[in-house]
């Protein structure tokens, strides 16, 4: 029997790993498929007049068993892939888009909505269930029940096609980064380099019968380290081009076509549903609104940034020139420089942190600010089933030891995993019958992998990313809602990020670090001038960082809003797109565009702007904690409200509940070094 269409006779009822096999999910899709579509069917031909219960929570009831496979299959896709797994994908994809279409577009489902809709100020809902109301009737309305059968059609074949699309654009960019090595065989190559780095290189190398050799690939922690410190500028050169050309090469991976068809699909799907770009359309559900607004804020910060941007650039192109004689700072120049002069100005970098950063410390480390902060524990459950050998499971437990959710950790990188880090959910948080049924959560990340000389040791910037998801993944934990579509990050696009990045702020604070970072070899306490050098560092180059974080955001937002059914040439809209935030000459043998699976493989889409949108909701909220205390209970107990609530409350009350204000731009810019400090009340 396949194991998926049973219910989980597992610990905590998680997914049963151990006896799931890839052949079980088509045959599971297809029955899911059919089993949601018998329980739409119930709804729709129910016999009483439609009313809140028997039309939308009935509703959202439906499809439990198809998002159960979807949550399992979609997850491996991402970190255990392998040429069968997307192969199903691709069969799948258009099966779930043609459902989802159903759905949607179920004219007689969506009168009885429309119906209840119609009656909400005469029905007395309140909190969750009226959210769950508009949720339901925008889904649909945003989705085309209001279009004639023509046009439900084509919005049919746009969104079926669209599932195609995001799909190969993401296999395109994992198949381009996982095959290109770059392989040295003279050790005078390597100058520079950090010992860790070059061990895992020559250990790579042997696992692929390359004796006396060295394999470095585009993955985050070979690729950053690589080009960060490697002496050798051509071989920079090499790798740089190497990651900013994936699918952008002319080989059978260029994203250039798919990318520009899935920008002309998501627009002719907007103006179909009577928006005037695919940006209007998706700004409707997030706290920004309208695209204008969003070029005001990104305008607002790049006044701040760009001045000082040109000048962090102006003077590391002289450093470059003194120390090397370089005189045109290229792209692949810049993390070398960089780091070389942030560690001249602060004597600090990276390698000298390793030490102090080793993973299962920080692990613990985070595992002890959430215990300081909120007083959960995390157990680690041996016999939890696990999707590959290297991924932890724990048992989440509240302050009286009661079980609040199932916690996954997968860290490193290997083949058939995608690049990054993410925070997903095998299961949201809900309640069923008068039982709270509690979440599933994991966080993938891509570390250096552990060595036969030292442990698996992270670079700072690991360190904030592992907080980072975190946060994610703590928005999931304390999801304590009715319902599974308002659960948990199943909040606006710019406000997920704020639990994410305000966990990043505890990491250059003394309190924090004294928990953890010590050395993996002599046990001592990472030194406090270290920790001052950390927080003496962290603006710089903040100029650059911020400008170019704000040129992807307008890259995003001009893919979204200009007309593009005419462009031919990819690199020239990229450039111009991103010109006014332009600090080093625009390279066109590489492509941000291409390998950009945020926007058009992810739901960043018209959104990228979130993170630094987020980021003044963080710098904000992270000075209530600074000015109250950083593991202030009252401050925690009210940020713990602000997760558990997810999608039930409007984000920017929700934040001034919080907050007992709105957000203020003025902690980011005064944190980034890009304002004068002031009082902020």
């Amino acid at each position: 029997m396949n194991p998926l269409l049973l219910s989980f006779d597992t610990p905590c009822g998680v997914p049963p790993f151990d006896s799931i096999d890839e052949t079980h999910f088509e045959e599971g899709f297809v029955e899911a498929i059919r089993i949601a579509k018998k329980e739409i069917d119930a709804v729709t031909q129910c016999r009483d007049a439609p009313t809140f219960e028997n039309t939308i929570q009935a509703l959202e009831n439906c499809g439990r068993l198809l998002d159960q496979i979807s949550a399992i299959f979609f997850n491996l896709n991402s970190a255990k892939t392998n040429s069968n797994i997307q192969k199903i994908a691709q069969k799948i994809a258009p099966m779930l888009a043609h459902h989802n279409n159903d759905l949607l577009l179920n004219q007689a489902l969506f009168n009885r909505i429309d119906v209840v809709w119609k009656r909400r100020d005469d029905i007395g809902l309140t909190g969750e269930d009226f959210r769950l109301l508009e949720h339901t009737y925008k889904s649909f309305k945003r989705n085309g029940a209001l279009l004639n059968m023509e046009q439900k059609a084509e919005l049919r074949r746009i969104d079926q096609e669209l599932s195609k699309l995001s799909l190969q654009f993401g296999e395109h960019v994992l198949a381009d980064t996982k095959e290109f090595q770059l392989v040295i065989d003279r050790e005078e190559d390597l100058h520079g380099l950090p010992q860790s780095l070059i061990a895992t290189a020559r250990a790579l190398a042997q696992t692929l019968s390359m004796e006396d050799k060295w394999v470095f690939t585009l993955d985050a922690p070979s690729y950053l380290p690589f080009v960060t410190y490697a002496s050798n500028r051509a071989l920079r050169e090499k790798m740089f081009l190497a990651y900013g050309s994936r699918c952008f090469n002319g080989g059978k991976n260029d994203n250039r076509q798919t990318l520009l068809r899935i920008v002309t699909l998501r627009r002719r799907r907007a103006i179909l549903l009577g928006y005037p770009t695919y940006a209007h359309f998706v700004l409707e559900e997030r706290m920004a609104r309208r695209p204008e607004q969003v070029k005001e804020f990104l305008s607002d910060i790049l006044s701040y940034s760009l001045s000082v941007g040109e000048m962090e650039i102006t003077l590391l192109q002289q450093y470059a020139r003194d120390m090397d004689g370089i005189e045109s700072l290229r792209q692949w120049d810049y993390y070398y420089y960089s780091e070389k002069l942030k560690k001249e100005k602060y004597n600090i970098d990276d390698e000298v942190l390793k030490p102090y950063f080793q993973l299962n410390e920080v692990v613990q480390g985070v595992f002890d600010v959430a215990f300081k902060l909120y007083g959960i524990t995390f157990q680690e459950r041996k016999d939890i089933p696990v999707y590959h050998p290297e991924v932890t499971a724990y048992e989440v437990l509240d302050k009286e030891e009661k079980m609040i959710a199932v916690f996954y950790t997968d860290f490193f990188p290997r083949p058939g995993k995608r690049n990054g880090a993410w925070m997903t959910q095998y299961r949201n948080q809900y309640t069923h019958e008068g039982e709270n049924i509690r979440p599933i959560v994991s966080i993938v990340c891509n570390f250096s992998r552990p060595t036969l000389e030292h442990p698996s040791l992270l670079t700072f910037n690991e360190v904030t990313t592992l907080f980072h998801e975190f946060g994610h993944a703590l928005h999931g934990i304390f999801a304590d809602t009715h319902y599974a579509s308002l659960s948990g990050i199943n909040v606006y696009w710019d406000f997920v990020e704020l639990p994410s990045q305000i966990m990043e702020n505890w990491c250059r604070e003394k309190e924090c670090l004294d928990l953890f970072a010590r050395h993996y070899e002599t046990g001592e306490s990472i030194p406090p001038e270290y920790i001052q050098k950390l927080k003496e560092s962290a603006t710089f180059h903040e100029g650059w960082i911020t400008t170019r974080q704000v040129s992807l955001a307008m890259l995003d937002l001009s893919w979204h809003m200009n007309e593009v059914d005419e462009c031919t040439n990819v690199s020239e809209f990229e450039e111009e797109a991103m010109s006014d935030a332009m600090l080093l000459p625009y390279n066109h043998a590489t492509n941000m565009s291409c390998a950009f699976t945020h926007i058009f493989q992810g739901g960043y889409a018209a959104a990228y702007y979130s993170y630094k949108w987020a980021e003044v909701l963080d710098a904000d909220a992270f000075e209530l904690f600074r000015q109250e205390g950083l593991y202030d209970s009252n401050v925690a107990s009210g940020f713990r409200t602000l997760l558990a609530a997810g999608g039930t409350i409007d984000p920017m009350t929700l934040y001034h509940q919080f907050r007992g204000r709105a957000p203020r731009i003025e902690p980011l810019l005064v944190r980034a070094g890009l304002m004068e400090p002031i009082e902020i009340k």
